[in-house]
Formats: structure tokens, sequence, C-alpha cells
């Protein structure tokens, strides 16, 4: 497996171990809890993950899929140009510059647990799906729209690492919030 790739599925498998240890014995009131009424809680912070990487995992599948149908292939390594590598930057923890989530990306507050976590690996799951079939796959050539507007696009890898750093950032959100439980 091409090293670029393992390293994107090693970082959702580790986002996956995180959010269950981040969620291990909290009841449902601790993870629906806000710090203030401007925060989030843990339940939003993976709810808003999981809505926004519906999209791009969506968008990583069918990215893949033409570029498969295409024969767009390649080894790597593979650079990425210098505006992809500085969003993927800004995207990482820790948050130099808070970015209001879109509307659409709002996520819903007070769902259990039990809905939230599960779709959540899930979606982990789906991310590690996608990023193995990607192997082989020519990282910088292949592009991808992103959830914001599909008039932005990114390439294959530079894709991956966004996703990978924009659920850390929320992580590491949810982690300051659990710190401050009760």
């Amino acid at each position: 497996m091409n090293p670029q790739v393992e390293d994107y599925r090693q970082q959702f498998e580790r986002i996956a171990s995180e959010a269950k240890e981040l969620a291990a014995g909290l009841t449902e009131a601790q993870f629906n809890w806000r710090p203030a009424p401007d925060e989030w809680s843990i339940e939003e912070c993976l709810a808003h993950l999981t809505v926004v990487g519906q999209v791009e995992v969506e968008a990583v599948e069918k990215a893949v899929d033409l570029a498969k149908a295409k024969g767009i292939t390649g080894t790597g390594p593979f650079e990425y140009p210098v505006w992809e590598r500085f969003i993927v930057r800004e995207t990482e923890p820790p948050v130099r510059h808070r970015m209001p989530a879109p509307k659409r990306f709002v996520p819903v507050h007070g769902q259990p647990i039990t809905g939230i976590l599960p779709t959540f690996l899930h979606l982990q799951r789906q991310f590690t799906i996608q990023t193995e079939r990607a192997d082989g796959l020519d990282l910088r050539r292949v592009k991808v729209p992103t959830p914001i507007t599909r008039l932005l696009k990114l390439s294959l890898g530079a894709t991956l690492a966004q996703a990978a750093a924009h659920e850390r950032r929320h992580l590491a959100q949810a982690r300051r919030v659990r710190e401050r439980l009760r």
C-alpha cells in the first residue's frame, strides 16, 4: 500500500479510537452538556463531524470511482499545492482561526450517545474503506469537491488530509468539553 494512503487510513482508525475513548463512561447528560450556551457539547462535535463527513465520504467515493474508470493512477509520493497545504494546516488543531459552521452543518443538540457514536464510528469505517480504495490512484490529480462548495475542488490526498484534520479539530474541542465536565 502507498505510504501516504496507509498514513491516511491509520489517521481515520486513530480518530475512531479517540472518539470511543472520549465518549466512554459518559451519561447522556454529560454527552449533551454544553459548557456555555454558545459552545458545543461532545454530542454536537461528533454530530457535526458526522454530517460533514457524510458529504465528504460520498464525494470521495464518487471521485475514486471516476478516477478508477478513467485510469488516473500514480505511485507517489504526492506533493500538494501550497494553497491545499494551507487549508489543511488551518484546519488542524490547535485552532488558529475560528470558523463558524455553515448552517447546514450546525448539529442538532440533544441526540443520544447510542445514535451519534455508532454513526460516527461507521463514518470512520467508510473513510477507511474509501482511503483503501484510493490506493494506486494519483492522489494529486484526482479532484474532490469540498463540502462547502462544489466550485472548490481539492486533490484526493488533500481532501483525506483535510477531513482527518477537521475531525481532529473537533475531537480536541470535545476533549476540552470533557475536561470541564462537573
